[in-house]
């Protein structure tokens, strides 16, 4: 295996992993989330909506990592996430809540750099 395969693997089960965390905290109504997406002007409707489609990016990126034929589909599953965590950095600046900008932009680096070794491999 070589450096980049396991960068690979590394960042996308932790990207996996965190989205599913977050997911989890949005599906339970977590008392940050709520806060958080009150701030920020997400109604609280939309949890549900964003939990799956982080569970969905994460999935994807599971299913990219099972297979080389699978590649392309977790690419566009961390393309999505990438998408999903510009809107959240949007959503943040249109409001300016920036006392917690790093969160979104921490999920962002990861999505980014999980499309970056996805495209490398």
């Amino acid at each position: 295996m070589t450096g980049t395969q396991l960068a690979f693997l590394v960042v996308t089960l932790f990207t996996a992993a965190i989205n599913v965390a977050m997911a989890a905290a949005d599906l339970a109504g977590a008392r940050f989330v709520l806060a958080n997406s009150a701030q920020v002007g997400v109604p609280r409707s939309w949890l549900p909506w964003l939990a799956a489609l982080k569970l969905a990016g994460a999935a994807g990126l599971l299913l990219g990592l099972s297979a080389p034929a699978l590649r392309p589909l977790g690419a566009a599953a961390a393309c999505g996430l990438v998408l999903l965590y510009l809107g959240a950095l949007a959503f943040h600046l249109r409001a300016r809540v920036l006392h917690n900008l790093a969160f979104p932009g921490f999920y962002l680096a990861t999505a980014v750099a999980s499309l970056a070794l996805a495209l490398a491999s």
